[in-house]
């Protein structure tokens, strides 16, 4: 049964850092590119960070770049995204998702698989 899973979010003053975690199982995970998004109540989920299959490639939405990290480690079926500089903005649900024919780039247009999120809430 395929599965992830995420964990650490919570709370977390303005300016400071927070690290979310999703573990994978049920089958390869180092074939699959890797994301994570995030929503807040009434608007779309949006893309936030994406990672290549051997974690040499990442891209991220602008409104994150320069402050989260992805990354992902193939042996313990996980991927991270360590968040820095949090602002209230950030406040939202992270997913993450798996997409076994997407690039960086291109994730989020054929997600195979989703997380059911965890709570991210930056105050002010």
């Amino acid at each position: 049964q395929v599965q992830l899973v995420e964990s650490g979010g919570g709370l977390v003053q303005a300016g400071g850092s927070l690290s979310v975690s999703c573990a994978a199982s049920g089958r390869t995970f180092s074939i699959y590119t890797m994301g994570w998004f995030r929503q807040t109540p009434g608007k779309e989920r949006e893309f936030v960070a994406a990672i290549s299959r051997s974690g040499g490639m990442t891209h991220y939405a602008d409104s994150v770049k320069d402050r989260f990290t992805i990354a992902r480690d193939n042996v313990k079926n996980t991927v991270y995204l360590q968040m820095n500089n949090l602002k209230p903005e950030d406040t939202a649900v992270y997913y993450c998702a798996e997409d076994r024919f997407a690039t960086p780039h291109t994730m989020g247009a054929s997600v195979d698989y989703w997380g059911r999120g965890t709570q991210v809430t930056v105050s002010s």
